[in-house]
């Protein structure tokens, strides 16, 4: 079997556990957190760094801290994973979505500005599979309209826009490090910002608004968001290896290409765009509208080879629990819904080896050519 993904955990993971448990700081406590915030802080180049235990925990506790609520509106992409919209839902907000763009995946960002109205307070971008969206036309938005940018740099750890990092854009960004990411904490999360009062918040919500002088005294509801100091020695283990995981990757995505590329069936990732080169955080493909081929027969047929694969996210705008909770959603989103219909992803971990990659390749090209 070659599963979706598989981490890669051969540096110094097992020495900074052992250090852990031999010194008993194993809690959120513990001095692995610390650490790993400022240096992941420092790579990306932000002040500040909140770990927090997970990438939906970071989402939440962001839309928390800049205060949406009732009445708000947020612009969001439909194509990405149901996290990005759940605290705005249960805040009381309205998302507003968009559709994605055809070439990168990303939200289509010549679509947000007919979306802003006078209650938009801000805009949540996503980077999309390994193509960051295009910034410059959302900073611009932002500023002339005096909105606020969170941006899910989740699929995205060492990728730049234009040279600068993904995650140093806007008022606050968030990260994941599930086992798919280009580094791993098992579960666990980081909220990056520049603002002290932003990034105070976070840290109060991240620990159920204890009071500093007075701690089980409560004047807001927070969550118990904490990372562990175990989490964190691995996350630190892992962020001193990111270049390397990162050309890694690269080089994953440069070779599934090379293997695929004169199959008409398939439409592959861009390998770059004017701003930035993939980073295939997955290798996702898409069966083109000339083929009869569906995603769950290719699906189907490469399980039966011991291949795993993964489908498209499902958009937002169609998801049967925003309905259910009596939202109405207006527009097209043909982009999304096709993706959704007629994409899906390969093995893409960073432990897969380049013989794995050509196994799954060959196997790909024989479901289809039969």
């Amino acid at each position: 079997m070659i599963p979706v993904n598989e981490p890669l955990l051969d540096g110094n993971e097992k020495k900074y556990l052992a250090e852990c448990i031999d010194t008993g700081w194993i809690s959120s406590e513990g001095p692995f957190v610390e650490r790993f915030e400022t240096e992941f802080a420092a790579r990306i180049g932000r002040k500040h760094g909140i770990a927090v235990c997970n990438g939906t925990a970071a989402i939440d506790a962001a839309v928390e801290a800049l205060g949406i609520g009732p009445g708000d509106e947020v612009i969001l992409p439909t194509f990405t994973i149901i996290s990005c919209v759940l605290q705005i839902v249960r805040s009381g907000a309205k998302p507003v979505f968009v559709d994605a763009d055809p070439r990168t995946w990303n939200m289509d960002v010549t679509q947000i500005e007919c979306k802003i109205t006078s209650r938009t307070k801000a805009i949540m971008v996503v980077h999309i599979y390994g193509l960051p969206v295009d910034m410059d036309p959302v900073l611009e938005l932002a500023e002339r309209y005096e909105l606020k940018i969170i941006e899910d740099a989740a699929e995205a750890i060492g990728q730049t826009y234009r040279g600068r990092p993904c995650g140093s854009f806007g008022e606050i960004s968030t990260f994941s490090f599930y086992p798919n990411k280009h580094i791993t904490t098992g579960e666990g999360g980081m909220i990056l910002t520049d603002d002290d009062d932003i990034a105070e918040a976070c840290r109060s919500l991240r620990n159920l608004c204890f009071q500093p002088d007075r701690r089980f005294f409560h004047e807001r509801l927070g969550w118990n968001l904490r990372m562990t100091n175990l989490q964190a020695a691995v996350g630190l283990a892992q962020l001193e290896r990111l270049d390397e995981f990162l050309e890694r990757k690269r080089s994953m995505g440069k070779l599934y290409t090379a293997a695929l590329c004169d199959l008409d069936s398939l439409v592959l990732p861009l390998m770059r765009t004017e701003f930035a080169e993939n980073l295939y955080w997955v290798y996702a493909v898409v069966i083109s509208e000339s083929s009869p081929l569906s995603v769950d027969h290719v699906r189907s047929e490469l399980a039966s080879y011991g291949v795993g694969t993964r489908p498209a996210f499902f958009p937002l705008h169609a998801q049967p629990v925003l309905a259910s909770d009596g939202m109405t959603v207006k527009g097209e989103y043909k982009v999304s819904e096709y993706l959704c219909d007629r994409c899906f992803y390969l093995p893409s971990g960073l432990a897969l080896t380049s013989e794995k990659i050509e196994h799954v390749a060959d196997r790909l090209r024989e479901i289809i050519e039969r």
